[in-house]
């Protein structure tokens, strides 16, 4: 830092001096020598975009006490040193941290960072904005925030800010569709550093740690990747950490009595030994860095250039060791020219083992309310983008709200934000900024609405606790209400809506003045009881609507002879006392059953058909889609010790929870409801709509009791007689399905001897399921968790967790989540799916994912802001788009572009090839040329080249380096071409995406 200002004026001099041509990216890796071990140093800095601290804490160097990092001066320092010497490299990676930073630097630095990222001397690595957990995130979310990334560098930078590779070196585990993400967006391969410890040490002895992975069966060559595992974890070149933060010895080489050249280079060439042992060619990657390293780059950079310079001056008494600053590109490059092949993976990377006694799969499901909010973030992130673009809503204020929320979900994909694995202050940071960040995008929202409805003054409120039933709009009257439905799906949609009310009378109409059928159900007592829950509105108004896009309905209060049918209670297995959501008037009505009947209550409407057992409460039967079947389901608990808020260590089996369960039947025309009470911390509520082929299980856990040695993690457990023979399937950031079976792996033996549980858990992002030849039974959910079958026949998922001790993986804090002064009280909802086993039935799943995943979101206004007067902008018509397909994206993307993001979500075993035109969507939002990108939006699909691998066994090695290019020819046409020009053919698991440039 001495000389830090005289650098960068010297450095300005250089530059203004002579601009030199871009010469970046590949052009910009140092020569290699062919016969020599060829080290690529990698420098680098890991920057968590908030764990220990808050985001903004790392970022300025505050409270370190808690941490001692401070992410400006690390970019301060890195670029001072850069610049000293045209040699060295560095790689950026977290696009959250230096878009904070570069916002706040003079111009003259700027130009100076500029002149780095041409030279190739700093280069993007990854590029999102966060380094993203693969466990907990779906993969729309994924796709947005390397979006978000890429385009910050593209509109900075230019083309050299383009990352090549990913650099996922931190998450606990790596999905496959990450892989399959990457390879679409034009990425030549990926790394990382965490792999279960079994499969680590079989790829060593194979010399498999690099691989081409088949990262979709639907895909096939668009989505294989080269992907390799470092040999150490990024941080740790054993000896050699040079950072302020270490101490490990520094190279003296002066005229001292301490001078260390020989032993220091004779050490580390000894490892780099080590490390070209499990390696194929003779190129090695070692990076030099880790946990917000690089404070004071000096220190490093100094000691690193010693490192180069004896260990290359080696080669002149026969050292065949070649060592020069690097970065994963360059290292990709050679690798790639070195024509090797490479072993296939096709399945995933989780669960990650650190050990055998450490299996990462709680974090699957730890902070569970914080992982449904990061989904309401996404979906009023998808709901502002669209709305922003039908109302060509431009200001700078509109652009700057839409864009915080980008910035905001960015960061909640940080691998330790959605995964819950942060301590509770930054958790607090993190619910504060997405609030904020939803309640500036809902700005947008309502100005979008004012245009594109017969409300232009409508107040457009949204209801940030519909999660507790309650709804700060309708708490004092729901008379003359207006409820907008705005449904983020390209299809029409068909959804039940539940607007929290008083217990009155109502009648729903639609936009035509036509009276929707509707029904009012009171809330479960479990819910009212709720100490900071306000109870102004005790019951639920339940009608079913239709929604194209955007639709209105009305909501006014009438006399009872008009109103709403109220759903009643038919049957109960309770105490009336205890069952204070049923009003004294209608106890008469209630058939009640005691501790000793064996008979069975059965809840049906014309699509699905339940059976209660009298006497345990349980449900004990599902009859839906032609198929019938005993599916029990039950809580359960694993009482443990050592679980934290990474790992899940069981000590013994579940204990299923058999206490027998006090429930209550409420029967409506459009809604059948089971309220049932589990014990005295569990509730749910089951519900069936008509016409809705999916069974809903809302559940209610907390407070979760612990005491001095044992915690509690709370599972939903459906028991059924499929014989599913250890075979079950979860999903993949909610896209492709992965096979899983009991105790296996895909290519190695893993150690399950001390967590045999805990061993067979996967994330579930959106769907596991199980079948055998005749039925299917499917578990869909509303945010991520973990889960299993443990036993044939029987899905789990992990719901909630309170745990009394740290695993010692860094958090170092309990994660014993409290809300308002109470242990965490957590609400969420579980749907299921009986269907015969075939691709139909998957298929189904499919859409029903979908509509679980981007439901319609509720608006609020007043009747008197109707106006009969106002003429709405017109909507892009979507009717023309096949079933299977999926409007994944609509967002403006500069000032006279919009992104325009299409897929086909069925896989090669429930879809086929559709085709579909897209002239008329063309046309409405105003396009006068459209182009065709990569995945993330930022690079022309036409310029798209990316290094092809072959796999071992695969025929004859290549004899010169191989690309793959677009599989289909780009679209590119304007404004004055033939209609038949704007078709799109999407197959299988395909995304597209276009730029279309508006008038």
């Amino acid at each position: 830092m001495k000389y830090h200002w005289c650098i960068l004026l010297v450095a300005l001099l250089v530059v203004n001096a002579k601009e030199s041509e871009a010469d970046c990216g590949y052009a910009a890796c140092h020569e290699t020598k062919p016969n020599m071990v060829n080290i690529h140093l990698v420098p680098h800095s890991h920057d968590d975009v908030g764990w220990l601290k808050t985001v903004d804490q790392y970022f300025y160097g505050h409270k370190n006490n808690v941490q001692h990092a401070g992410v400006q001066y690390i970019l301060d320092t890195v670029i001072s040193e850069l610049i000293k010497d045209s040699s060295r490299r560095f790689i950026q990676v977290e696009s959250a941290f230096f878009y904070k930073w570069w916002f706040e630097q003079p111009q003259t630095t700027k130009q100076i960072v500029t002149k780095l990222v041409n030279e190739g001397r700093l280069e993007f690595t990854g590029g999102s904005w966060s380094m993203n957990d693969e466990a907990a995130v779906n993969y729309q979310s994924v796709i947005d925030q390397y979006s978000l990334g890429l385009k910050f560098l593209e509109n900075t930078f230019g083309a050299c800010a383009r990352p090549r590779v990913g650099w996922q070196i931190d998450p606990f585990g790596h999905s496959r569709e990450q892989a399959s993400l990457y390879a679409q967006m034009g990425y030549d391969g990926e790394f990382f550093s965490r792999m279960d410890h079994n499969d680590k040490d079989t790829r060593m002895e194979n010399l498999s740690l690099e691989m081409v992975w088949e990262a979709s069966e639907s895909l096939n060559d668009e989505a294989k990747l080269f992907t390799g595992l470092l040999y150490t974890y990024y941080w740790e070149t054993p000896g050699f950490c040079f950072d302020v933060h270490c101490s490990d010895d520094p190279i003296i080489d002066g005229d001292s009595y301490d001078n260390n050249v020989k032993s220091r280079v004779d050490d580390f060439i000894a490892y780099a030994k080590k490390v070209a042992a499990f390696f194929r060619t003779n190129h090695i990657m070692i990076p030099m860095g880790g946990d917000f390293q690089y404070e004071d780059a000096e220190v490093n950079f100094k000691n690193m250039d010693k490192l180069i310079k004896y260990i290359n001056e080696r080669q002149s008494e026969g050292s065949n060791y070649n060592i020069f600053y690097s970065t994963p590109a360059c290292y990709l490059k050679s690798v790639h020219e070195g024509l090797m092949t490479y072993p296939n993976k096709t399945q995933d990377f989780f669960p990650y083992a650190s050990d055998t006694n450490s299996f990462w799969t709680g974090y699957f499901t730890s902070r569970p309310t914080q992982k449904r909010f990061e989904r309401d973030g996404n979906h009023m992130l998808q709901v502002a983008k669209q709305l922003s673009t039908f109302a060509n809503l431009s200001s700078d204020k509109q652009n700057e709200d839409l864009e915080y929320l980008r910035r905001i979900m960015g960061v909640m994909q940080h691998h330790d934000a959605i995964t819950g694995t942060e301590k509770q202050h930054v958790s607090d940071d993190y619910d504060r900024l997405l609030h904020d960040a939803i309640v500036g995008a809902q700005n947008n929202a309502i100005d979008g609405l004012r245009k594109l409805t017969n409300l232009p003054t409508g107040e457009f409120e949204s209801c940030m606790q519909l999660n507790i039933s309650v709804c700060a709009f309708t708490k004092d009257s729901a008379d003359n209400v207006v409820v907008t439905l705005f449904n983020p799906l390209a299809h029409t949609s068909t959804e039940y809506v539940r607007i929290p009310v008083k217990d009155e009378s109502y009648q729903v109409t639609d936009e035509k003045g036509r009276v929707i059928a509707s029904e009012v159900l009171p809330v479960a007592w479990q819910v009212l009881a709720l100490e900071y829950r306000s109870n102004d509105t005790q019951h639920e108004l339940v009608f079913k609507a239709s929604v194209d896009k955007i639709a209105s309905y009305f909501i006014k209060k009438v006399d009872s002879r008009d109103s709403a049918v109220k759903a009643l209670p038919r049957k109960s297995r309770a105490a009336l006392t205890s069952n204070k959501n049923i009003a004294s008037n209608d106890v008469n009505m209630v058939e009640t059953y005691d501790d000793n009947d064996s008979g069975e209550t059965v809840v049906e409407n014309s699509l699905i058909k339940l059976v209660i057992d009298n006497k345990t409460g349980r449900l004990k039967t599902v009859s839906m889609n032609g198929v019938s079947e005993s599916i029990e389901q039950k809580f359960a608990v694993y009482k443990t010790k050592d679980s934290g808020a990474y790992a899940f260590r069981s000590n013994g089996d579940v204990e299923e929870v058999d206490d027998d369960v006090e429930f209550t039947v409420y029967e409506g025309a459009l809604v059948k409801e089971v309220h049932q009470q589990v014990n005295e911390w569990i509730s749910q509520v089951i519900r069936i709509y008509e016409g809705i082929n999916r069974v809903e299980f809302e559940w209610l856990i907390g407070p979760i009791p612990t005491d001095d040695d044992t915690a509690r993690e709370i599972v939903t457990l459906f028991k059924s007689g499929i014989s599913s023979n250890g075979v079950f399937y979860t999903d993949s950031n909610g896209r492709e399905m992965l096979k899983r079976e009991k105790n296996k792996r895909e290519s190695f033996e893993a150690d399950l001897s001390e967590q045999p549980i805990s061993g067979n858990y996967y994330p579930v992002t959106s769907r596991i399921a199980l079948q055998d030849g005749n039925k299917r039974l499917a578990i869909l959910t509303d945010r991520a968790q973990g889960g299993s079958s443990i036993n044939n026949g029987e899905l789990e998922l992990m719901l909630h967790r309170r745990l009394i001790r740290d695993d010692g993986y860094g958090v170092d804090e309990t994660l014993s989540e409290e809300k308002f002064g109470t242990p965490l009280i957590a609400r969420g909802k579980v749907f299921l799916i009986l269907n015969v086993a075939d691709a139909k039935a998957t298929a189904a799943e499919r859409v029903e994912e979908k509509q679980i995943h981007l439901p319609y979101w509720k608006f609020f206004s007043k009747s008197s802001s109707v106006s009969s007067s106002a003429v709405p902008l017109e909507t892009p018509d979507f009717s023309d788009f096949p079933n299977s397909v999926h409007l994944l994206t609509l967002e403006p993307f500069s000032e006279d572009e919009i992104l325009f993001r299409v897929e086909n979500f069925m896989d090669h075993n429930e879809g086929k090839v559709v085709s579909f035109n897209i002239r008329s969507i063309f046309d409405t939002l105003g396009g006068v040329e459209i182009r065709e990108t990569t995945l993330d939006g930022n690079l022309p699909l036409s310029d798209m080249k990316r290094f092809k691998f072959h796999q071992d066994g695969a025929g004859v090695s290549p004899s010169t380096p191989e690309y793959y290019t677009a599989s289909h020819k780009p679209l590119a046409v304007d404004k004055s071409h033939d209609d038949d020009d704007f078709s799109v053919t999407l197959k299988p698991m395909q995304i597209r995406t276009f730029i279309i440039k508006k008038e």
